[in-house]
């Protein structure tokens, strides 16, 4: 059996969870000005899982620690401040106004395209998609306007 499915639905229940999780913690900082607090301990809670699982791949030498690359270096941490500002861009979007219900549809819409778009030129397709896969670029934002337009009130 795969385990790679789990993971996927792991991070579905995460991510999802995560947009009204971090309006929750800013409001319990106060009415207002609570988003840098909490981005502070989401940056916290990200430190203490990277440590966690750091230790875990030592102790059980799951992850050669001492094979580094500059190109892998470089990479993973453009990443993680890739992560960190779109944390931090949910938080002022909150903040700044935006509820739950509005800011994670549009975030979470919005994301698979650009990130699609991003796959496709970096790591080019050996065939070019065909018109349904426009089509399902469409469907993500109309989906994501269908939920905006008809969300509870």
């Amino acid at each position: 059996m795969k385990t790679w499915p789990w993971f996927v639905v792991c991070t579905i229940l995460c991510w999802g969870a995560y947009v009204p999780t971090l309006h929750t913690g800013q409001l319990g900082f106060g009415p207002k000005n609570g988003a840098l607090r909490a981005f502070m301990f989401v940056g916290l809670a990200y430190f203490l899982v990277s440590v966690a699982v750091l230790v875990y791949a030592w102790i059980t030498k799951a992850e050669p620690m001492s094979e580094l690359s500059m190109r892998g270096v470089t990479f993973s941490t453009m990443a993680g401040l890739l992560g960190a500002l779109g944390a931090l861009g949910i938080a002022f979007a909150l903040v700044g106004g935006g509820r739950p219900m509005i800011v994670a549809p549009i975030v979470f819409a919005g994301a698979p395209i650009v990130n699609t778009i991003v796959t496709m030129i970096w790591h080019k397709p050996a065939n070019p998609p065909g018109p349904l896969f426009y089509v399902g670029i469409v469907l993500a934002a109309v989906g994501a306007s269908m939920v905006l337009r008809f969300r509870p009130t």
